[in-house]
């Protein structure tokens, strides 16, 4: 783990963030907030449909079981429709650009134990970023 401006993240989720900052024309995104499953299970189906057509990477969220595919499912279907609606881009030349994950506030709970003493557990947040942008753009 890196600290980076006073937070903790992992040094590759930085990696990802600043490769992708360099050129981003026609990119559209959408940002899935206070996502309750914890970051590191969300990276795992993250990095699977980075820079994948929009409908394979639909496929692949599809066929996975887990919950946070769930979850980038949903905030990529909100990428896709605000780069429909609002830049009038056609779904068919979409391809996720970027995407990474960011850690959320923690939800801290008490569990008690033996001999009056008291554990914290940390319930994780996550914010997922997911990016589109059109293929014509690749090709320059």
């Amino acid at each position: 783990m890196s600290v980076e401006n006073g937070t903790k993240r992992p040094k590759r989720s930085v990696q990802y963030r600043q490769n992708a900052t360099e050129d981003k024309t026609n990119e559209v995104r959408a940002v899935g907030r206070y996502l309750r499953s914890s970051p590191r299970k969300i990276r795992a189906v993250i990095n699977a449909i980075r820079g994948k057509d929009v409908a394979q990477a639909f496929q692949i969220l599809e066929m996975s079981p887990t919950k946070a595919a769930r979850l980038v499912e949903k905030v990529l279907k909100s990428a896709v429709a605000n780069a429909e609606n609002n830049a009038k881009l056609s779904a068919d030349t979409l391809y996720v650009s970027r995407c990474f994950v960011d850690d959320g506030p923690r939800l801290k709970r008490v569990w008690p134990r033996g001999r009056g003493r008291a554990d914290i557990i940390q319930r994780r947040m996550s914010h997922i970023t997911v990016a589109v942008k059109t293929k014509e753009n690749l090709e320059r």
